[in-house]
């Protein structure tokens, strides 16, 4: 079955059996011989070399390989396809249905879960959960907890000086991103977001690229302000992941109790150092082309181009440290580059060989989010393939621990996709 219409989702049976598939167990570095694997109310129910009788519908593999479905680790769906000023000042209506277009292009991608690390998604990942509109596992964040100038603050110069408990700017009643300029203030917005169901919280503890007051070398919270999130988080059972690029940012991260580190690209070997020896999770992602800023103005421009020559060394020192590494996209603003997530995890065979890449985007980044503990909000086994996890899986025409190239085109090379069962997209020839 294809997805055609997006109008609703298409019924499926209850059980699909899979028939002569080689498996990428989402961690090792070799397939399985010929298996058999049979997918019942959502889960990996039996995986077995020997026959399996049939139930459901029937699907023959015909050799190809099964694959857990990717996971991106760092993904912003309600940003994706809008410009910056239409995602501040547009109407909400309308980005919605934009991000909805996207979620659904997002899962025919074969990216079946997203980690969404800043924006007005709740609804989105309702609508999808609800099966009003078909796409990825969302695991929201909420708004992004920033502080007055620094990432994520993108007020206009006129709209300042800001009043302490005023009026709300734009950004925030869209719930785009919050300013916190203290550590009550930071606590309140935290445990906003978790009030809404945030998985985990996310906080910009240094300078960033997209946001035009926002140095690349400033370090914005202090160390109290990122405590008082941590404390949220911990007490329900979460996490506080910070955007951080340079090595203040990251190491005052760390003392303040956050788990994970997003982007990392201009740290340093100390900081390397203490993320491994603190088994903090290190989530990154491969920024190759600095034309990827092309709708940003020039100094944010120039900003990416310094991010992007980080890139070798955030890779190399994650290597050598051994440190707990995740992979995302981080896309904004353009449709086009959002298009090439699947390269854009291809990327990684610069330093990992294939399988390790896939196992990046697959186990290892379900590890990172099972960091939500009890604010998981799919319990179950994701990024693996294995008897009693979540079935969601990909068929792919190929070999992709050969030739990881392959999911660059999904359209052409996944042709099966599945997310809790449920198949979205099947061209198996008949």
């Amino acid at each position: 079955m294809v997805l055609g219409s997006l109008s609703s989702a298409p019924a499926q049976e209850t059980a699909v059996l899979f028939r002569n598939v080689r498996i990428f167990d989402g961690k090792g570095s070799a397939l399985s011989a010929p298996s058999n694997v049979l997918v019942r109310n959502g889960v990996i129910e039996k995986i077995s070399t020997a026959n399996i009788a049939p139930a459901g519908q029937v699907i023959d593999g015909g050799g190809r390989v099964l694959m857990p479905g990717l996971i991106d680790a760092h993904w912003h769906a309600m940003l994706v396809r809008p410009t910056p000023m239409a995602a501040l000042t547009g109407d909400i209506g309308y980005n919605n249905l934009l991000a909805a277009a996207e979620a659904t292009a997002t899962l025919m991608r074969g990216f079946t879960t997203v980690r969404d690390m800043g924006g007005p998604s709740f609804g989105l990942k309702r609508a999808i959960d609800e099966d009003l509109v078909a796409g990825p596992r969302i695991y929201p964040s909420g708004a992004i907890i920033t502080i007055t100038s620094g990432h994520g603050d993108f007020r206009q110069l006129s709209d300042l000086p800001r009043t302490i408990g005023g009026m709300l700017s734009r950004m925030e009643l869209v719930g785009g991103s919050m300013v916190a300029d203290s550590p009550d203030e930071v606590r309140v917005r935290a445990r906003e977001q978790l009030m809404q169901g945030a998985s985990q919280v996310k906080l910009t503890a240094g300078g960033g690229v997209a946001s035009p007051f926002s140095p690349l070398d400033v370090s914005t919270f202090t160390e109290p302000e990122l405590r008082a999130a941590v404390e949220a988080a911990d007490n329900w059972g979460t996490y506080v992941a910070t955007h951080a690029y340079t090595p203040v940012a990251i190491q005052r991260s760390i003392a303040a109790g956050v788990r994970c580190i997003e982007h990392g690209h201009l740290m340093d070997e100390a900081s390397a150092k203490l993320i491994a020896e603190k088994g903090i999770w290190l989530s990154t992602q491969p920024f190759l082309d600095p034309s990827a800023a092309a709708a940003l103005g020039p100094a944010e421009q120039d900003k990416l181009r310094q991010v992007v020559a980080g890139t070798d060394r955030v890779y190399a020192l994650a290597k050598k440290y051994k440190i707990k590494t995740a992979f995302g996209t981080d896309v904004l603003f353009s449709k086009a580059l959002a298009d090439r997530q699947g390269a854009m995890l291809a990327a990684l065979t610069r330093w990992y060989t294939p399988a390790e890449a896939l196992a990046m985007a697959t186990s290892a980044n379900a590890e990172l989010l099972s960091l939500s503990g009890l604010r998981n909000p799919y319990p179950g086994k994701l990024g693996v393939v294995e008897e009693g996890a979540l079935a969601d899986l990909l068929l792919v025409d190929g070999n992709p621990l050969d030739n990881i190239a392959l999911i660059e085109d999904p359209a052409k090379n996944f042709v099966v996709i599945m997310k809790g069962g449920r198949i979205y997209r099947n061209i198996v020839p008949r």
